[in-house]
């Protein structure tokens, strides 16, 4: 019956390739080095970051704030590289932060006025960055003019909500001044409510702790009924308390044609924070203080250029990327490819690393392994007959020829049915020739064995 062609070819390229390797035996020696290949990838797959989630949620403030404008802008920008930035309204700053140190809350990232909070209070916030100045505006309507918080004793003053962080920072600037809650008559008034208040006059003074560009600061900087109270003791305010910083709205800054404000206003200034929770991911903590680079970066009525985003004097810990970011600017890999390939990248990279290092000698090492394996068929056979030959050399006895070349048959039968490439056939003459070495003094010993028989007879 004639072979399958197909069953012909097969078995004649397995010969072939038998004559330079053994696909068993290269499996065998080969699995300690997968083994350890794979053990590596393992443990470096421990050491590779997850990939980036694509939502972040921002505790921004009311929608007519400085906060939730610069949110929006924050929004754009991450919406670039696919994250999406979800806008939480909230009442403010101690909100905020309240909410960033809750561990069931899902807020990722928050805007929050300085001086609001401690890091021993909050130990798992950390810093993005300082992001700009947000002045104390004391708007006012009086005939008179107002340049002491000691003058407003006895008024109607709208300082926010329970626990805004306008309203904290208020009240400690009024005590300071010996001006208590019972000294005045107190609202909690805010935004552009507290700006339409003051306009109808239910209210006789309102602070603010605000960007220039909010809209209930812009509203009351326009009209010519409301005063802004000139802090001309601004740098005692200073020395007291530390998170607050002198800065100086110039003559006509606000309308030049206007002559607004007609001069020079020293404010006392906090400066507005982006915290985050320690464990967000470091890759968007890079995107955010890029963003923050680019939406705060630029001169303003309080800043030069560069001034912010900034490092200096916070409340709590700067993270380590966003500092690296703020020194180097973006990865080597972000500046030239688009943020999920750049992602991507670089976590292959840290897999493929230590995989390249650890697989390039354990390779090198295969064929040792490999002809190790294939030597050691033979070299076993080889310690089995050196028994044999020390037994005989010891032992000589006529009576045990026979035990001899059973053994030494069983010897021949083994290695007659070794398998082995052609390059290792060498070996495995040797052998044989040393087998009939050995049956060659068996035979000897045998002879001289009869001969010494035949004389005794």
């Amino acid at each position: 019956m004639a072979n399958n062609p197909d069953e012909t070819r097969r078995n004649w390229l397995q010969r072939r390739f038998d004559i330079y390797i053994s696909l068993r035996d290269m499996a065998v020696a080969a699995w300690p080095v997968l083994l350890i290949i794979g053990v590596t990838l393992a443990v470096a797959y421990h050491f590779v970051q997850p990939a980036p989630p694509k939502e972040l949620i921002l505790a921004a403030g009311s929608e007519d704030g400085a906060y939730y404008g610069f949110a929006k802008r924050y929004r754009a920008i991450l919406a670039r590289d696919g994250i999406n930035l979800v806008v939480r309204k909230t009442p403010g700053s101690i909100e905020n932060l309240k909410s960033l140190s809750d561990e069931n809350s899902d807020i990722d990232i928050a805007f929050v006025e300085g001086g609001i909070g401690t890091a021993d209070d909050n130990p798992d916030v950390e810093s993005i960055g300082s992001l700009f100045y947000e002045p104390v505006w004391v708007f006012y309507r009086s005939s008179r003019t107002f340049d002491r918080l000691t003058q407003l004793r006895g008024k109607r003053i709208a300082v926010g909500p329970e626990n805004s962080g306008t309203r904290v920072l208020a009240m400690a600037l009024l005590a300071a001044n010996g001006i208590h809650a019972g000294d005045v008559k107190l609202s909690d008034l805010s935004g552009r409510k507290a700006t339409q208040a003051l306009q109808q006059g239910s209210v006789d003074v309102v602070f603010f702790v605000a960007a220039a560009e909010a809209w209930s600061v812009r509203d009351a900087l326009r009209d010519p009924r409301i005063k802004l109270m000139n802090f001309t003791r601004a740098q005692a305010y200073t020395r007291r308390f530390s998170y607050l910083s002198e800065v100086v709205l110039p003559r006509g800054a606000i309308d030049l044609a206007r002559d607004i404000p007609a001069q020079d206003v020293h404010l006392l200034a906090a400066t507005a924070n982006l915290l985050t929770r320690w464990d967000l991911h470091p890759t968007l903590i890079g995107l955010l203080a890029a963003a923050a680079t680019e939406v705060h970066g630029n001169a303003g009525l309080f800043q030069r250029e560069g001034d912010f985003p900034s490092t200096k004097n916070q409340d709590y810990p700067v993270n380590a990327e966003a500092a690296r970011y703020y020194k180097s600017g973006p990865s080597f890999l972000q500046r030239f490819l688009p943020f999920w390939v750049a992602i991507l990248v670089d976590r292959s990279i840290v897999l493929l690393l230590p995989l390249i290092a650890i697989s390039i000698p354990l390779v090198r090492l295969l064929p040792s392994l490999y002809k190790w394996r294939i030597n050691s068929r033979i070299y076993r056979n080889y310690g089995e007959l050196r028994m044999l030959e020390d037994e005989i050399e010891r032992d000589p006895l006529p009576e045990k020829i026979r035990n001899y070349l059973e053994r030494l048959d069983n010897i021949e039968r083994r290695v007659n049915r070794l398998s082995v490439p052609l390059a290792f056939n060498n070996p495995l003459y040797t052998l044989r020739q040393h087998i009939d070495y050995v049956r060659t003094r068996i035979a000897t010993l045998g002879a001289h064995a009869q001969q010494g028989g035949t004389s005794h007879a």
